[in-house]
């Protein structure tokens, strides 16, 4: 009787999850705070008040069965952070009661981790609930039947974590196996059915009849997404304007251009790249010089011309990695003989990209974005692969999304190209200063692990 369940019990989480949180902070300001003097009822009160109110603003329950575990992290960040702020601000306004830096730091400390705790738990155990049991999930019909419905529809079964089951497409333009019947059958099917949610392709039903749709979902309690067909414009982020009561969609520039996110993007790089100049390169530098050094005739340091902002040219610095030739516009291959030994074991732990700190510091470079390429792919794939020129819209980047995801090293197809320039595009629409750190610490935990095709 599984088929027939369905995720009635949905409603309860979210205020579980409230109640949960807010059960936390108030039992943990009982425990650190209470030799502080507090008016614990007033304080209380206007605690549980500010977290609520920032939790609104911050969007931090808005979690849903297709939410990432690094966008819940990062609603976290940002609900601590600026709960952070309001408890510091209770204290200069409260009577005859004491500051500690220390209680508010461990208070805080504590209040993260068990949140981060509960959210992960209850967010896992969702997932799981629904792979081992089928409950809690919504049934799904698609109206069409493009390459991104059929997409979709693999996602579905695919990700059964997300917990949607397929009922089948809908269609007046095509018709097989696969489609259930015509889109005018399918309010009958969906009340049949107990269909919970109708995704609807943009270019496969006529106004008028997409107007009836919107009327029938919301007459009988039903949720209607839309599959934008034009995925390359659709994949951005897109804003809506009201020009009074008309709305209007335009694409939004990323989160990487405006300037605030610059400016912390910029102070980040500076301090991490003297953080690694100070503490590893200083003396790391010394000792593969020598070994380098020992090994072939040459500098140690390799330095090249790199297309990077705006497709300005800047010298990417490198440990020399190579005997000394004239074919450094040819990238390396597996077992490429000008590799020296020293080289191999720098390429396959990617410490030869580590003086490209200073890039970074110099500000032609950043910690995390595109990997620059050599001026000769530029040329070759520039016009040939969609959307390749975007990577030059921010700074290139020592580790990117795509390098952590394994597209790095030779180009062997136009589709490792591709892959590459997915994530690279996915990485600058998509932005987040937790998916930075999440970026720098996959890259450290390959670095011990070695990657395959690092040569």
């Amino acid at each position: 009787m599984v088929a027939n369940q369905k995720g009635r019990y949905s409603k309860f989480i979210r205020p579980i999850s409230v109640s949960l949180d807010l059960l936390v902070i108030t039992l943990l300001a009982f425990f650190f705070f209470e030799e502080l003097n507090l008016d614990f009822f007033l304080f209380e009160t206007y605690q549980v008040v500010c977290w609520i109110l920032i939790a609104f603003f911050v969007g931090f329950y808005e979690v849903y069965r297709f939410t990432t575990p690094v966008e819940i992290l990062s609603k976290i960040l940002k609900q601590s952070i600026v709960f952070l702020l309001v408890v510091i601000a209770y204290f200069p306004f409260a009577k005859n009661s004491l500051f500690s830096g220390k209680a508010v730091a461990l208070f805080m400390t504590s209040s993260f981790i068990l949140i981060v705790f509960i959210k992960y738990l209850l967010f896992y155990y969702l997932k799981k609930y629904r792979i081992v049991t089928g409950s809690n999930f919504r049934n799904a019909v698609i109206i069409g039947y493009s390459e991104e419905a059929i997409n979709l529809k693999e996602l579905f079964e695919k990700r059964n974590d997300y917990g949607y089951r397929f009922f089948g497409f809908f269609s007046d333009k095509k018709s097989n196996e696969n489609i259930k019947g015509k889109v005018s059958e399918i309010k009958e099917f969906v009340i049949n059915n107990k269909i919970d949610e109708i995704y609807c392709s943009l270019n496969e039903i006529t106004n008028e009849q997409l107007k009836d749709l919107v009327e029938f979902a919301d007459e009988n309690n039903k949720t209607i997404k839309f599959i934008p067909d034009t995925k390359q414009i659709f994949s951005k982020n897109l804003k809506i304007d009201y020009y009074e009561m008309f709305p209007v969609l335009s694409l939004q520039r990323t989160l990487l251009h405006e300037p605030i996110t610059k400016t912390f993007k910029r102070i980040f790089d500076i301090v991490f790249s003297l953080c690694v100049i100070v503490f590893l390169l200083s003396w790391l530098v010394p000792l593969l010089a020598l070994l380098i050094k020992l090994e072939s005739k040459g500098p140690v340091f390799f330095k090249q011309g790199r297309p990077g902002l705006d497709e300005e040219e800047f010298f990417c610095y490198k440990f020399r990695s190579m005997q000394m030739n004239h074919t450094t516009e040819k990238e390396a291959s597996k077992n490429d003989p000008r590799v020296t030994k020293i080289g191999r074991f720098l390429r396959k732990t990617s410490l030869d990209e580590l003086p490209q700190f200073f890039n970074v510091l110099l500000g032609d470079m950043s910690v995390v974005g595109p990997r620059p390429h050599l001026w000769s792919q530029n040329r070759v794939y520039g016009n040939r692969v969609k959307k390749y020129m975007v990577r030059h819209y921010v700074k290139p980047g020592i580790t990117g999304l795509a390098q952590v995801k394994g597209f790095r090293g030779e180009i062997e197809t136009d589709e490792d190209m591709i892959n590459r320039i997915k994530l690279d595009v996915f990485y600058i629409e998509n932005w987040s200063f937790v998916l930075d750190i999440k970026i720098i610490f996959q890259t450290v935990i390959n670095i011990f692990r070695g990657e395959e095709k690092a040569y």
